[in-house]
């Protein structure tokens, strides 16, 4: 799968994470930061602490770790699954 078809699906799950409760639509530059951090890192744990810094920097509330965990996870594995072809 080609990188752009990845970041769509990636920008397509973290649309749908609404961390905040204020609408779809409302994230794009962190979306944009945090499909980089995809690409840069394979550690969930890792993943998590930056998606938790850089919508803490944005909006100066802090998301529970637990649920950034659960969002790198599933960024991961759109990842590993569009590394791995027929």
């Amino acid at each position: 799968m080609e990188t752009q078809q990845v970041n769509l699906l990636l920008y397509d799950e973290l649309n749908d994470w609404d961390p905040f409760g204020i609408g779809h639509g409302r994230y794009d530059t962190e979306i944009a930061d945090i499909i980089q951090a995809v690409h840069e890192l394979d550690d969930p744990a890792r993943l998590a602490e930056r998606i938790q810094g850089i919508y803490e920097f944005s909006f100066e509330e802090v998301i529970p770790i637990e649920s950034c965990l659960k969002v790198s996870n599933q960024l991961l594995l759109i990842k590993s699954n569009s590394s791995c072809s027929l």
